[in-house]
């Protein structure tokens, strides 16, 4: 497993649909990467999936792993500041998220997995001329994939 994977919301949401008793191999798998320190993520995913996941069980996984759910370093929170420094990567903040006071974790997944020498996952696809996390990560050469590369790149099968 190359380290670390930096886990954002979308592929979390992904996640929520490999039920313990049904893969029990996949999350033996996960909690050994989370304990090798090699699977990731941010405070403000777990802000993220706090409003949206009340209730799921994955939830309950989250709150039970706060610990790989880290606040930013200074480092990271100075390339955000980069990356918002782009004008067009300041839509990833959006008018929504703005009024209505909601997190935003995209700008802190990409800047944990910069500053970490690390690779996003995120289930977000590049879109030509948008500022997707994608789009962000190969602008400033950071390694992205989703939870099928991720399994992938690990050689996992089930």
């Amino acid at each position: 497993m190359k380290p670390p994977y930096i886990f954002d919301s979308s592929s979390m949401h992904v996640l929520r649909n490999y039920y313990p008793d049904q893969f029990p191999t996949f999350w033996k798998r996960f909690g050994d990467g989370i304990a090798a320190g090699h699977i990731r993520s941010v405070r403000e995913v777990m802000n993220e999936l706090e409003t949206l996941q009340k209730g799921m069980w994955i939830w309950d996984w989250v709150k039970a792993n706060k610990e790989i759910f880290a606040m930013p370093t200074d480092e990271e929170t100075t390339f955000v500041g980069t990356i918002f420094s782009v004008p067009h990567f300041q839509t990833l903040v959006g008018l929504v998220q703005t009024l209505k006071g909601r997190p935003v974790a995209d700008p802190f997944v990409i800047a944990s997995a910069k500053c970490n020498a690390g690779c996003v996952v995120t289930e977000e696809s590049n879109k030509a001329n948008a500022a997707k996390i994608p789009n962000v990560c190969d602008h400033f050469k950071i390694p992205c994939t989703n939870v099928q590369g991720f399994m992938e790149q690990n050689g996992w099968t089930f």
